[in-house]
Formats: structure tokens, C-alpha cells, sequence
């Protein structure tokens, strides 16, 4: 953690998500355990956004002044990448990075087979599991 406001912030958010799953807790046999792998994942999902976040913004220090994006067009794109990592939040790594080859950088099933090393069968049911669990999201918040 780079300060103790950090700290602080993921202590709030591992205590947020407990409470969110107040309900799962009685079955929890080792109390402390689970604090500490919520924590960790939690962590993990902080340093992911902020490696997504730094990738976006290197990508638009590498496109020319007079195609970058205006200050509101960058905080809209940067939310709606940050609410897609959010959905895809609990995928496989390599679910996730099925979805991710396949939507923003548009390789077809048989191209992120190969990236994968995976069979096209394979990045068919990852991609059915990612869409699922956008579609799971999707409905969850509607409701």
C-alpha cells in the first residue's frame, strides 16, 4: 500500500463486501482465513484497475494531440473499462482474457485459441461464461 489512506480504503472495502455477504458468513468455518483472502482479493482488483487505468492513459499518450480524446470522452471510456473489469471480476484468468481478446482487440476465436493455446471449443465456452456472467450482472442491478 503507497499510504495509509489506501489502507484505510481497503479496510472499508473488505468490511463493505462482508457485509454485502452477511448471509455466507454462517457458514464460514475459518473466520480469519476468509478476512484475509477477501483482503487479498480486493487488493489484487485495486492493482488491476490501476493497471488498466495506466494502460488506457499510455495508450492515449501515444495517439497525436489531435486525436485525443476530450477530458469527459477519457472519464467515460476510463468508467466504463473500470465497470468492465467490475463484471468480469471473478472470471478465470484466461475467461477473462478470452473476453477481453475478443472485445477490444477483436481477434477472432480461432486467433485467441492460439494466443491461449486452447482449443476454439475452449474459447467458446469461455466466451459463453464471460457473456454469462455480464448478462448475471446486467440482471443482478436491474432488479
Amino acid at each position: 500500500m503507497a499510504d495509509r489512506h489506501e489502507a484505510a480504503d481497503l479496510v472499508q472495502d473488505t468490511f463493505a463486501r462482508l457485509c454485502h455477504r452477511a448471509r455466507e458468513l454462517e457458514q464460514v468455518s475459518e473466520p480469519r482465513a476468509y478476512l484475509t483472502v477477501v483482503a487479498k482479493r480486493l487488493l489484487i482488483n485495486r492493482y488491476q484497475r490501476q493497471a488498466l487505468e495506466q494502460a488506457y492513459l499510455s495508450s492515449l499518450r501515444e495517439r497525436p494531440e489531435s486525436h485525443a480524446p476530450s477530458p469527459e470522452e477519457r472519464a467515460v471510456v476510463l468508467e466504463t473499462l473500470l465497470e468492465l473489469d467490475r463484471m468480469l471480476d471473478g472470471l478465470p484468468p484466461k475467461v477473462r482474457r478470452a473476453f477481453l481478446l475478443s472485445q477490444l482487440d477483436g481477434m477472432s476465436y480461432a486467433q485467441i485459441a492460439a494466443s491461449l493455446k486452447v482449443s476454439i471449443r475452449t474459447v467458446t465456452r469461455y466466451m459463453s461464461d464471460a457473456y454469462a456472467q455480464c448478462l448475471r450482472l446486467v440482471l443482478s442491478t436491474d432488479q
